[in-house]
């Protein structure tokens, strides 16, 4: 069996946070740069995760508040699945990643490091893509800035 450790995600998990929830701060901006959105549909947007475990780390969420995957709307849920398509397809062409790492953190225990607010990850991944940095020095290689991502993929959407 292979593990992923992330040590990196429980400084981030428990660092202090600002009041209220980013994903709906976001949404509210207008400024979409420098939200890092790359996408506002009518019932969900795509965001870029700003401490992603890998370039091209994606989250899409409903506008809506909500913490309880069972309590989105059917229009949400449908929307939600449908950008998720798009985003893959859109990583595919731009990143060229091997695989993905796809799913929801539902709950603390489980990983959320924001647990009032649903919202699913899409993680590129690339063969080899793992390395001592993490684990030895409690560090992430990044290998190109959020700005310039954005830019690559904001056009796409």
């Amino acid at each position: 069996m292979k593990h992923l450790f992330s040590p990196w995600r429980s400084a981030y998990i428990s660092q202090k946070q600002p009041k209220g929830c980013f994903l709906c701060r976001s949404a509210r901006q207008t400024d979409d740069a420098a939200n890092l959105i790359l996408y506002r549909g009518p019932k969900v947007f795509v965001i870029m995760n700003r401490y992603p475990y890998n370039n091209g780390h994606l989250m899409i969420a409903p506008y809506r508040h909500v913490a309880d995957i069972t309590r989105l709307q059917p229009a949400e849920s449908r929307e939600l699945f449908a950008r998720l398509q798009l985003a893959v397809s859109i990583l595919r062409k731009e990143l060229k990643p091997d695989a993905f790492n796809i799913g929801m953190n539902l709950g603390r225990v489980a990983g959320a490091g924001l647990v009032g607010h649903v919202h699913l990850h899409i993680v590129p991944r690339w063969n080899g893509d793992t390395n001592f940095m993490p684990v030895s020095a409690d560090t992430r290689v990044i290998s190109e800035a959020l700005a310039a991502t954005w830019e690559r993929l904001a056009r796409l959407f």
